[in-house]
């Protein structure tokens, strides 16, 4: 089984994920143009949210593991560009220096704690580097410069919100199911729905199933997606429509699946 992105690794994409959304906020006519992929707010409202959210999550990294959420009051600023901007990539440093202190395993508090992500600071910056890179994404397209993700964010970003997004011990209303997602880059998952909620397993193989305890192989999956790896992300955070993959098996699985909001 392939690892996950090395802890230096994502401060790394994240440092580079800031860096290219403030490039594309830069470009544009002015902040207060619509965010097609993000309906209602304007780019302004995002160069906000990332820079509340890194400066919360840094408080709350910093805090210890035995801390709650931490949301630290920000000042106003002007609504100047240049300001807003420049306050976007002090609050990205912040988030990057608690996580460095804090290093990859230290206990944190995080909002996915009946999740298959663990409550530690190399969860969040995983989750945060996820953030990032959607919003640049939503960012370059309003300014008519989109890009896909690259490959090593967009392979580990589909297995993240597998992890954090739809991994919970909330039950399945629905019958059992399981749906395979292959990207292909070569990397393939299987998501297993049922009354003990929903939990992912890393196929080891692409189209592989995973092997039972008598070593024989489960029912094949009852849905299945395919498409590269950056279109399974967008597809998930809904950015893209489902129709933009291949779709096999039953679709109303999907459609169910799409829906579905698990009990806190």
């Amino acid at each position: 089984m392939t690892a996950t992105l090395e802890f230096a690794v994502l401060l790394r994409l994240i440092d580079e994920g800031s860096t290219a959304f403030r490039a594309a906020a830069a470009s544009a006519p002015s902040l207060d143009v619509q965010v097609p992929t993000c309906p209602g707010w304007t780019l302004l409202n995002l160069v906000q949210y990332l820079r509340e959210g890194h400066r919360s999550w840094a408080a709350t990294v910093a805090a210890g593991p035995a801390a709650a959420k931490s949301a630290p009051e920000a000042p106003a600023l002007p609504r100047e560009r240049q300001a807003q901007l420049a306050w976007l990539a002090e609050s990205t440093e912040q988030l990057l220096s608690a996580l460095r202190g804090s290093g990859p395993d230290r206990g944190c508090w995080t909002w996915w704690d009946t999740s298959q992500s663990p409550q530690t600071t190399g969860a969040v910056a995983r989750h945060q580097l996820q953030e990032i890179a959607m919003h640049t994404c939503d960012a370059q397209i309003t300014v008519g410069a989109p890009q896909p993700l690259p490959d090593e964010v967009a392979l580990d970003g589909f297995e993240e919100f597998l992890s954090t997004c739809c991994a919970t011990t909330s039950a399945w209303p629905h019958k059992p199911a399981a749906v395979d997602c292959h990207a292909t880059e070569g990397r393939s998952w299987r998501l297993s729905l049922s009354a003990d909620g929903a939990r992912f397993t890393r196929l080891p193989t692409p189209g592989a199933l995973p092997a039972t305890a008598s070593g024989k192989d489960p029912d094949p999956a009852d849905a299945s997606l395919r498409g590269t790896a950056s279109e399974l992300v967008h597809t998930l955070y809904g950015r893209i429509p489902i129709d933009s993959l291949q779709l096999d098996g039953d679709r109303r699985i999907l459609e169910h699946l799409q829906a579905w909001e698990p009990e806190e």
